[in-house]
């Protein structure tokens, strides 16, 4: 005879399946906790009372379903250790280096930047290379060092070749850029090339036509001011592009400004 702890754990590996293997996303709110006495809980699953009386009452607080230990964590070093060993993608294999990200940790600024190339994937730092080198001085133009900044990319770990990276790729990484965010909490994010642009806000638009403007951005209830503009990358490759990202910053920088002037009158 089965008891009421081992049809738990049997329901809780079933939907373990379906998750993983079935591929099925298993949301919160679909699924509802009812308290109930005993009695009512056997007879609706069919069982006597001859079973092991173990109840479980669902907590006061909203449920959450096959939770991961990093997303409790409260800190970026915290964070960073919980998921640096992360294999859920095929780049997990492949990478010499997680790189998780660099800068001051409750910055207002948050630069995010498509997936770490050759330099990165060795050094284990974002934006190291040439382009990393050309970001800096554009920060630096705009009088932003890259401590005063925190800065990242949309996925933690090299694709091979530099190619762009995968719809499942991005789908298992892109909820630690969510917790860094939350965590970091910032007022704006300069989002860097196209790709990064397009997996930020959701959209296929190319970037001329994204860049120049300022949209929100949204973690948890808080609205992030976010401009789009070229990679470095790009402007080592088209410094024609030289022009319009000056532009684009410019305006950041002015907008950053009148915010912070207004959050130190």
């Amino acid at each position: 005879m089965k008891t009421s702890n081992d049809i738990l754990k049997e329901s809780i590996e079933y939907l373990k399946y379906i998750k993983d293997y079935r591929k099925i996303d298993i949301y919160k709110e679909n699924i509802s906790i009812v308290e109930a006495e005993y009695g009512e809980i056997l007879k609706d699953a069919g069982l006597n009372d001859e079973i092991e009386q173990t109840i479980y009452i669902a907590e006061p607080k909203e449920p959450k379903l096959f939770s991961e230990d990093w997303e409790e964590s409260k800190s970026l070093p915290e964070l960073e250790s919980k998921i640096n060993k992360c294999t859920k993608c095929r780049l997990g294999s492949t990478r010499k280096n997680f790189v998780f990200g660099a800068g001051n940790p409750s910055a207002d600024v948050v630069v995010i930047g498509e997936a770490p190339g050759g330099d990165e994937d060795e050094k284990g730092i974002p934006f190291v290379g040439r382009a990393g080198k050309l970001l800096t001085d554009i920060l630096e133009a705009i009088k932003f060092s890259r401590e005063d900044v925190f800065i990242c990319n949309i996925i933690k770990c090299r694709p091979p070749a530099n190619r762009n990276p995968l719809p499942d790729e991005i789908k298992q990484c892109e909820p630690y850029l969510f917790k860094q965010l939350k965590i970091i909490n910032p007022s704006f994010i300069l989002c860097v090339g196209t790709f990064a642009a397009q997996t930020l806000l959701k959209t296929k638009e190319p970037l001329g036509k994204l860049r120049g403007k300022f949209f929100d951005y949204t973690v948890e209830g808080k609205s992030i001011k976010t401009l789009i503009t070229y990679h470095p990358a790009a402007l080592l490759r088209n410094p024609n592009w030289k022009r319009p990202t000056w532009e684009d910053v410019q305006m950041f920088k002015k907008e950053y400004d009148k915010w912070k002037g207004l959050k130190n009158g």
